[in-house]
């Protein structure tokens, strides 16, 4: 990265600090972000959506196994974010191959479940490092980092589940009155009839769907606000910037 062209005042911060400095990208470019993510995430949550009549839940798996992938378009806005650049859906489209393509099999086969892969995945997506090269970097990275990385994805995968249920719940608050039994029947005690199973996988399917939609930026921002502060510790980014800025 050119840390003369960085548009953020860089400081060794504790891991949750980076977290907030994550927060504040987003909400300081979420206009790139999400005209960006959305698209993408929606064409892939229309073809989860007609999986729905083969299997209830596999809507949900295809969105969940996806997100690795998915995370890439975000991590693309905010690589260009840090130096102050604004992201359209055209300069996403015309970087598809180095964006979306390439290692693939590796991001949704074993790196799926790693515990700290939002703040590993630029050092392959955003430095171009492979093989052993790219398992040294990642365990400079994380030296003293893996419990505060795995907390956030901790955090994060609580917060879909509660956004989830709070969204489902959403459908009794907003009943009108003396009509909240009619709809548990509608969901629950018609489920084991091919109508009232769909109805519940669909509304299962899509609060997921909308929390991973508002969720997911925030998630991968504080992931790559983490790697940056990392970079700040082992590089002494905070001073060179500093000393650029001096002289």
């Amino acid at each position: 990265m050119r840390v003369e062209g960085l548009a953020l005042a860089l400081r060794l911060r504790s891991p949750f600090e980076a977290c907030d400095l994550g927060a504040a990208l987003v909400r300081a470019h979420a206009a790139s972000l999400w005209r960006c993510f959305a698209p993408l995430y929606l064409a892939v949550v229309v073809l989860a959506l007609c999986l729905v009549e083969v299997h209830g839940w596999l809507p949900v798996l295809v969105v969940f196994w996806l997100k690795p992938w998915l995370d890439r378009s975000l991590l693309f806005v905010l690589a260009r974010a840090v130096f102050g650049e604004s992201t359209r859906w055209l300069d996403l489209w015309r970087e598809r191959r180095q964006v979306l393509g390439g290692s693939l099999l590796r991001t949704l086969l074993w790196r799926r479940f790693s515990p700290w892969r939002t703040c590993t995945q630029p050092v392959e997506q955003l430095e171009g490092q492979r093989g052993a090269e790219r398992r040294a970097r990642v365990r400079l990275l994380l030296s003293g980092q893996r419990g505060a990385a795995t907390a956030l994805q901790t955090a994060f995968a609580q917060a879909e589940g509660v956004l989830c249920y709070g969204l489902v719940a959403l459908i009794w608050w907003f009943a009108p009155e003396n009509r909240s039994s009619e709809i548990s029947d509608w969901l629950f005690r018609n489920s084991g009839t091919s109508d009232g199973l769909l109805s519940l996988d669909l509304v299962l399917a899509l609060s997921y769907m909308a929390v991973v939609l508002f969720l997911e930026p925030f998630f991968v921002a504080a992931g790559f606000a983490m790697y940056l502060n990392r970079r700040v510790a082992l590089e002494a980014w905070d001073i060179e910037q500093e000393f650029r800025r001096a002289f």
